[in-house]
């Protein structure tokens, strides 16, 4: 059997630096003042480097993220938060030579835990080697790995791996001691002129689900950023929401650009329900908790919102009402007609956001209860942080989307369905659903999964999304615990 050992930093990932992943893990796991500790400390691990005492930099690294945190918070980041960064960084060429053997194997000095996710699942890795992190019998991280010498022992891993044969070929850099095992070896600055085995490209596997408040990779530079960006980014949201709570639904596209923000509206959306008749249901792909209410300041009058399941403090927060669904069909959809008796609402089947260019499956449920269908397709665009969060808390979803310096909303409104598209035609509630999954995307240039809510939280969160009714007060506990280090 053909087997390769490829290094991931530096071959595989492009970059052969790792600081920035354990600055993921720094801000996921524990917030703000490990990850500007570990900011501090840069210049100290970048020293370190030059003066070729890289292991000592990473030590340093290991022990500032992790010491302290729960070897299951650990494992709860490298599998909801730093496979989307990796994906990124992937460097197609190395992961042509990589694909194309049968037995592969991944090797990193980060420790195991933070890369086997990614590598076994998206590079369809059979092996990953790797630092491995100290833990205490409490099940914290001492910060601290197994070994004196994280080279030497990859290396008998490696060893013990391959017992009975040296691996086909190494991919890594000149410095990595595990090549000296393999019976070929090649570097990341010749292999695109390497001849590759006759294998079909299959590419890595994509990032559907990611959770994580930042955006951007935290670089130094980048980190730095949004550090000094923290404290006003805090005051600006404050403001964009108690004025966005006190104006009218006419004043808030003026107020929207005045503050930073910018709604860019496309296609013609239509005019309000007349009196006496039934309302449009809105049917809206859902990438943000705000998507109803920027759908309501586009038209400039107050929508309901259908909701699933959001957090008691966003609903007191929210500038329009919101109808919260049960799960139960029977009763969800005696409200949605009832709702819709009294005039417009707006929908998001899909039953959870989803941040990557795809749409999750679409409840059936809005497709049965009325025949007047408006699809709008719903994107976003901001620049540090996520509006959105699985494992974190969901009371601060709102408060990250206007903390952001320029947060962009395009609405897009498609022409309402055709009798013919609807159930009155004699299709089904699930076709009709796939329809106008099927447009939603092409509009968006998203791909269509089968993927639901429950698929995404037991991947993301390890439960099946339920928003526990928590009171006001705790929800304000949360809130003040995670930007308390700034009011100091």
């Amino acid at each position: 059997m053909d087997s390769v050992v490829s290094e991931l930093e530096g071959t595989l990932l492009k970059d052969r630096d790792p600081f920035s992943y354990f600055m993921l893990v720094a801000f996921e796991s524990s917030g703000f003042l490990r990850f500007a500790m570990l900011l501090i400390l840069w210049p100290v691990i970048w020293l370190l480097g030059m003066l070729e005492m890289e292991e000592y930099g990473l030590k340093l690294m290991v022990f500032v993220a992790t010491a302290g945190v729960s070897e299951s918070e650990i494992e709860s980041v490298a599998r909801a938060v730093l496979p989307k960064f990796y994906l990124d960084d992937i460097d197609m060429e190395a992961w042509k030579v990589f694909s194309s053997y049968d037995k592969r194997v991944v090797v990193t000095k980060m420790p195991r835990i933070m890369a086997e996710r990614f590598a076994k699942e998206h590079l369809r890795a059979d092996e990953v080697i790797g630092s491995e992190l100290v833990i205490s019998r409490f099940g914290f991280a001492t910060g601290f790995v197994k070994g004196n010498n994280i080279d030497s022992y990859i290396s008998t891993r490696v060893a013990k791996l391959f017992i009975d044969e040296k691996p086909g070929l190494g991919l890594g850099r000149v410095t990595s001691s595990f090549l000296s095992l393999c019976k070929e070896q090649m570097h990341p600055l010749f292999m695109a002129n390497q001849n590759q085995h006759d294998h079909q490209l299959v590419r890595p596997l994509p990032v559907i689900f990611h959770d994580g408040r930042l955006v951007k990779l935290p670089t130094p530079s980048m980190a730095l950023l949004i550090i000094l960006w923290m404290p006003l980014g805090i005051i600006l949201a404050t403001i964009r929401i108690l004025v966005g709570l006190m104006l009218p639904m006419w004043a808030k596209p003026y107020l929207s650009r005045v503050l930073g923000g910018k709604v860019i509206v496309k296609g013609k959306p239509p005019p309000p329900a007349s009196s006496g008749k039934s309302g449009v249901l809105f049917v809206c792909t859902h990438r943000t908790l705000m998507d109803p209410v920027v759908l309501s300041t586009v038209l400039r009058r107050k929508i309901p919102a259908v909701t699933y399941s959001i957090s008691r403090l966003s609903e007191i927060l929210s500038p329009i009402p919101t109808v919260r669904l049960t799960r139960i069909r029977d009763v969800d959809a005696n409200k949605i007609k009832r709702q819709l008796a009294k005039g417009d609402l707006v929908v998001c089947p899909e039953g959870t956001t989803c941040r990557e260019p795809f749409l999750l499956r679409f409840s059936a449920l809005f497709a049965e209860l009325t025949d007047q269908i408006v699809p709008v397709a719903m994107n976003y665009r901001v620049g540090f942080f996520h509006a959105t969060t699985a494992r974190g808390c969901k009371a601060l979803d709102p408060i990250f989307f206007f903390m952001n310096p320029r947060p962009v909303y395009e609405v897009t409104f498609l022409n309402q369905l055709p009798v013919e598209a609807t159930c009155s035609s004699g299709k089904s509630p699930h076709d009709v659903a796939n329809y106008v999954q099927r447009i939603l995307a092409a509009t968006l240039g998203f791909e269509c999964t089968n993927f639901t809510r429950k698929d995404k939280y037991r991947v993301l969160a390890g439960n099946d999304g339920t928003v526990s009714y928590t009171s006001f007060v705790g929800q304000i506990k949360k809130v003040v615990s995670t930007f308390k280090p700034f009011f100091h």
